[in-house]
This record gives C-alpha cells, sequence and structure tokens, in this order.
C-alpha cells in the first residue's frame, strides 16, 4: 500500500516543490505557468507510480511485421469504456478552447481592444508647455548606461564586487527627469561575500545635466533580481502573491531618494485571454521586503512607471486600428493608422509620458498626428499635427553635421515657441554627446544644429522666423474638380501633385497640409490655397474639399490665375 500509493505521493509532493521554488509557476487559472506545472505533476506522479508499484516484463513479439507489448504485471485492457472516455475528454477540450479563442478574438471582439485605450483630443500649447534648459533631457538609455558604467569603474573596490544593472527607469525625481539604476552583484560568490551587508548603492543620472551620482545607502538593498534564494525580488513577490500575475520590474526612489522596487501586475480583460491589460502594482521596499498592493487609480502619485511602454503601444495600435471594425482592417482599411517605430518619453506635471507617431497604415514616412500616454494612469491625448515621422527628422538632423558622423538619438516631443519641435541629442562614435538638434515637426528641413542647447535653439528659432516670413508671400487660390492626382515621397515626405479640370498647372501639396490627400480621387472638388513658384508650379498652402460644384468661382478663379501669370 506504502509503496504503490503513498510513495508516489510524496514523491511528487517533494518534486513539485522544487518545480514550484525554482521555476515560479502563477497559481492563477489564466496563466500557462499554471498549466505546465499541473502536467509536470501529472506526468511525474504516473512515472513515480509506475517505478514504484509495478513490476513489468516486457515481450516484443513480431507478428505480420507489427510490433505488440505485453505487460504481465497487470490485466487492465484499454476497452471500450476507455475508449468513450478518452474521446469525450477530447472534445471538451477542443470546445473549451473554441469558446476560450472565440472570447478572446480580435476577430469577433475588435470593438472591445480598440476601446481598451480612451484617447482624448488634447491642444498642444495649452497641454506641453515650454521648458527651461535645466528641464530638457539630453540623455537617452544607451548614454546612460556608458555613464553609469563609467562612474563604478571609478570606484575600484566597488567594481570588483558589482555591476550597475541595464534597468535605467526614467522617472521625475525633485521635478527633473532622472534615469536611475541599482547595481547587482557580479556573480553568486560576490553574492556570498556581500550578501549580509546587502547592495549599498544605486546609480543616478540627471537626464539634463548629465550628471552621474552613486548614491550610498544607510542600509543596503536586500532584495533585488540578482539576489538568490528567499531574497531573489521574483521569488519574494510570487511567495506572498501566488496568484498575481508580473508583467514588468521597474526601479524607482521616492522623493528622499529611499529605494523600491514595482512589479505591474496584469489581468485579462477581453474574454478568457484577451485583451492583456495591467490591473494594479505591487511595490517592494528594495531594503526591509516590505510589500504593498495597490490597485490601478491608488498608486501614489510619486510612482511614474505602473504602465508598460510596450503594452500601451500595442493598445494604441488596437484603437488606431479598429476603429472601424475587424473586416475593415482586412479590406478597405478605412481610417486605419498605426504607431510609428519607435518612443520616447516626455516629464510632464511630475508624470512620466510616453510619446510615439501616428501615421497611415501605408507608410509614407510622414506622422498624421502624434500620442501622449501617462505611464502611471493611462492617460491618453492625441494631437492632429501633421508633419515628418520621427525617423525623418533623426535623419534630417544628422545631415546638418554629416561631416562629423553623429547619430542622431530617438526625438523627444517639445513646445518651441508654440510649435510642435523634435528635440534630438547628436552622439559621437563613443555614445557621448556632442550637439544638439531642434527639428520642426511641421516642416522637417527647419533644423537648428548648436554645440550647446542655446545655440541649437537659437538657430531653430531665427529659421523658424524666416519661414514664417517667407509663408507671408500673397497667397492666391483656386476651386475646381480634380482631373489627375498622384503622389510621390521626397527625402522622406510624401507629395502629391493635382491638376484640376481646364487647369495645366501643376500643384505640389505635402502631405503636411491635409489628411484629406491620401483619399482624394478625381472627380471631386477642391478648394486650394497656393503659392507661385519661379519655375511654374504651385505650391498648395490649404486645401479644402468642396461638395458642390461651384463652376461661377472656378471659372472666375481659374480666369484670375491665368491673368496672374
Amino acid at each position: 500500500m506504502f509503496r504503490k500509493h503513498v510513495l508516489p505521493i510524496l514523491l511528487t509532493l517533494i518534486a513539485g516543490f522544487l518545480y514550484f521554488y525554482f521555476s515560479l509557476p502563477v497559481l492563477n487559472i489564466r496563466s500557462s505557468s499554471l498549466w505546465g506545472f499541473l502536467l509536470f505533476l501529472v506526468i511525474f506522479y504516473l512515472i513515480a507510480r509506475l517505478f514504484c508499484s509495478v513490476r513489468l516484463k516486457k515481450y516484443v513479439h513480431i507478428r505480420q511485421g507489427k510490433f505488440t507489448w505485453e505487460r504481465h504485471a497487470s490485466g487492465h485492457t484499454f476497452g471500450k469504456k476507455g475508449k468513450i472516455i478518452l474521446g469525450a475528454a477530447i472534445g471538451v477540450i477542443v470546445v473549451a478552447g473554441a469558446a476560450i479563442w472565440i472570447s478572446s478574438s480580435q476577430m469577433f471582439r475588435a470593438s472591445a481592444y480598440q476601446q481598451m485605450l480612451t484617447v482624448e483630443e488634447g491642444v498642444f500649447q495649452e497641454d506641453i508647455a515650454e521648458l527651461s534648459f535645466s528641464q530638457i533631457p539630453v540623455v537617452d538609455k544607451d548614454t546612460a548606461q556608458r555613464l553609469g558604467g563609467r562612474k563604478i569603474g571609478d570606484m575600484v573596490d566597488l567594481v570588483s564586487q558589482f555591476s550597475v544593472s541595464d534597468l535605467y527607469t526614467q522617472i521625475n525625481y525633485q521635478q527633473k527627469p532622472f534615469r536611475v539604476s541599482p547595481l547587482e552583484y557580479a556573480s553568486f560568490f560576490k553574492w556570498i561575500a556581500n550578501r549580509d551587508e546587502g547592495i549599498p548603492y544605486y546609480v543616478t543620472i540627471d537626464m539634463a545635466s548629465q550628471d552621474t551620482q552613486m548614491v550610498q545607502l544607510e542600509e543596503g538593498m536586500k532584495y533585488s533580481p540578482s539576489e538568490y534564494f528567499n531574497r531573489d525580488l521574483v521569488r519574494h513577490i510570487r511567495f506572498q502573491y501566488p496568484t498575481k500575475m508580473i508583467y514588468n520590474l521597474n526601479f524607482e526612489i521616492d522623493d528622499q531618494g529611499h529605494p523600491y522596487w514595482t512589479a505591474s501586475v496584469y489581468d485579462y480583460t477581453i474574454g478568457f485571454l484577451g485583451g492583456k491589460d495591467i490591473t494594479g502594482l505591487i511595490l517592494v521596499d528594495a531594503v526591509t521586503g516590505d510589500t504593498t498592493y495597490y490597485k490601478v487609480g491608488e498608486v501614489p502619485s510619486w510612482l511614474d512607471q505602473v504602465f508598460s511602454a510596450d503594452l500601451v503601444v500595442e493598445q494604441a495600435d488596437y484603437w488606431g486600428k479598429y476603429g472601424n471594425g475587424y473586416w475593415n482592417t482586412v479590406f478597405s482599411q478605412k481610417g486605419v493608422v498605426t504607431t510609428t517605430q519607435g518612443y520616447n518619453y516626455i516629464a510632464l506635471n511630475d508624470d512620466v509620458w510616453l510619446f510615439t507617431g501616428i501615421t497611415s497604415v501605408v507608410s509614407d514616412k510622414s506622422n498624421i498626428g502624434f500620442i501622449l500616454i501617462n505611464l502611471r494612469t493611462k492617460e491618453c491625448k492625441r494631437y492632429a499635427v501633421n508633419g515628418a515621422e520621427e525617423f525623418s527628422a533623426m535623419s534630417s538632423a544628422e545631415g546638418k553635421v554629416q561631416e562629423k558622423g553623429y547619430t542622431a538619438t530617438f526625438p523627444i516631443l517639445m513646445n518651441i515657441a508654440d510649435q510642435p519641435t523634435y528635440f534630438i541629442s547628436l552622439k559621437d562614435n563613443a555614445g557621448l554627446v556632442k550637439a544638439y538638434s531642434f527639428v520642426s515637426v511641421a516642416d522637417y528641413q527647419i533644423v537648428g544644429v548648436g554645440d550647446t542647447l542655446e545655440e541649437a535653439q537659437d538657430e531653430y528659432i531665427r529659421l523658424l522666423g524666416s519661414e514664417s516670413t517667407a509663408a507671408e508671400t500673397e497667397a492666391k487660390e483656386a476651386v475646381g474638380t480634380i482631373e489627375q492626382i498622384a503622389s510621390a515621397v521626397k527625402e522622406g515626405n510624401s507629395y502629391y501633385y493635382i491638376r484640376l479640370q481646364n487647369d495645366d498647372t501643376v500643384y505640389i501639396a505635402s502631405i503636411q497640409i491635409s489628411d484629406l490627400l491620401p483619399i482624394l480621387q478625381p472627380g471631386e472638388g477642391v478648394l486650394l490655397e497656393y503659392t507661385q513658384r519661379d519655375d511654374g508650379f504651385r505650391d498648395v498652402t490649404s486645401l479644402t474639399r468642396v461638395e458642390e460644384t461651384i463652376t461661377d468661382i472656378t471659372s472666375s478663379v481659374q480666369d484670375g490665375a491665368g491673368a496672374a501669370q
């Protein structure tokens, strides 16, 4: 009895404890790790019982070219009843799987996915204030990692025992943008030598001044991902919150500089396994290990990183993709937009906001607007500002200093002279910031570059003023029906070439002029404002769709335009 029943159970419990301790599966029915854990237990138990209770004698017989196995320890056979049970089990699994898929599928739940992110219209000049030079973040994550590595390299005693973690979480600290990252043990043996004192330092980098500090703690951090056994951060959280599914970990400090770990907790909000979203946050004191769970909406305001950047970008893509349903994305794709391939962070009102551009699903290297998402509350605002997408702005900034071979960082959105502006740091081959650039979102050919922020901004504002003066030249109007329209990409921006009926002139309109350009068709009426070029072409400065034919106005405007030529 003991060998056949009790011993296999005891062995399975021991194996299950070891599996749970080292693999840390989530005890949640929606987590695949739980099902893997249960499968392991079942298989281990069957194998343990087989070895403990059954003595097998296997004989292999070759009869008519087939192999058959005989087991002499048991008279059990897999008969008709067993086949019925097996078939029923398979059927239940198939039906349950289909139900789960349907309940979570984007095909059937497109509207629910589209509404995961609530997007409000924002006013750029009101929402994004102009920053002083002391608040402009010039350090990206790559540069921060280099600065942190250089700082610990200057401390011989530390560098032999610790290294700096690659996290470098961006936070607002004392009303300034900072990146912070803890030290971690260099190896298991270094952990053994230092575990009693814990991790004594963390790194702070002022993203505006590049000032890098190694901050010493009165008492070392005893809980982190580089700890072992019960002080390992994930294990510490799992033992206290066995059912919580953790999305990501971040390192933050409060206003007094005390270190904490945050673990974002997620759940599925659409069907059984769809609509992954952050539902709470576990706060862990890095020194004492004390933990607190907060629901989203109850998180303290000094915490900045609650929602993962990748997750909110995914939800922004759902919002842009499914506005007109699922099948629209397959066929006509009317109104379908997507985020651009990259994002950055902005410090606003003591919160960290994610910034990314919005572009047509048919990529044309231009943006039709951008969105800001608060990473603490998931508040989202959209700004309908047409312009070049971020990588075109980066190329434009690099082109200004191409003889130096500088590399542009991903842009940060700023308000300069009430104009949406990309701010870009320019780095040398060693990854150090050597120059700065401001690029107009509306016209990425307006680029100010300087060795200091002041020089770059002064040059940019001067160019903005010159452009405004040039724009004040007299504009004319043309009203008519489109006879022909074509598009082309020049220097990373889309341009549309329009001919009107009874008018041989070519009107050239940048995608920045109007969102209507990609969907205009021959036969539609338009009102164009334009300026005359020396080469005979006309640059469109404004475009409005005309729903009804206005023959008299069309004729008079075209006659006037002909006379002007």
